[in-house]
């Protein structure tokens, strides 16, 4: 993706954080994980891949109609971000030491997290066109 301007991101960032606000106290994150958090943000924001950028000009119509794409990219950054975290989560759960942790390996968990989050996302996008539960959720969610 090119350059975003400030407004497309201060909308990505708010829709992510309220998202993930509301399945974990944002404000109360641990230094460490609020950088991480940060970190995969603006990496998801930039989408290099053009992944997130093919996948949005990909959707019908009807479902861009429904947010505005920043609001929409905001909604799936925080998305893989929880996917991400309960991942972790359970890889430090399964993990008796952090030596541990770091000899098992996990190259393209984070890849493959986004793709899935990304996939996920766009099919209760496409969902929202007909079912107005589905819309009001998002909107929900979404919101402060």
């Amino acid at each position: 993706m090119s350059e975003v301007s400030a407004s497309y991101r201060d909308t990505a960032e708010q829709v992510a954080f309220n998202v993930a606000n509301k399945v974990l106290p944002m404000a109360q994150l641990p230094e460490s994980l609020a950088e991480a958090y940060q970190g995969l943000f603006n990496e998801l924001l930039e989408d290099r891949a053009m992944a997130f950028g093919k996948a949005w000009d990909a959707l019908p119509a009807s479902a861009r109609g429904l947010m505005e794409k920043a609001a929409f990219h905001g909604f799936y950054i925080a998305n893989a971000w929880l996917q991400l975290s309960r991942v972790a989560q359970e890889i430090a759960d399964q993990a008796e030491t952090e030596e541990a942790m770091d000899e098992k390996e996990y190259n393209g968990v984070f890849g493959r997290l986004a793709e899935q989050s990304l996939k996920e996302s766009l099919r209760k996008l496409k969902k929202a066109r007909t079912d107005r539960s589905m819309l009001n959720s998002f909107k929900q969610v979404m919101a402060p």
